[in-house]
């Protein structure tokens, strides 16, 4: 009968723990959350002036043609 008896108290130990937590994973480590937001903006910068070169190049290509009238 032991082992039913302790079921219900380590559910509630359980559950305990887990509402305690007041700090999450970014909350203790703030530096590399630092670096995430770094590096997604220097890859934000550089997949955005490629998409730019892309547009400036569609862009001449379609200004090259001459129009017949």
């Amino acid at each position: 009968m032991a082992p039913i008896s302790l079921m219900p108290r380590f559910q509630s130990e359980t559950f305990h723990l887990l509402a305690k937590r007041k700090k999450n994973w970014a909350a203790r480590n703030p530096g590399v959350v630092l670096v995430f937001c770094i590096v997604f903006l220097v890859a934000l910068g550089i997949i955005s002036l490629f998409a730019y070169r892309r547009w400036m190049k569609r862009k001449a290509n379609k200004e090259s043609y001459e129009t017949t009238e």
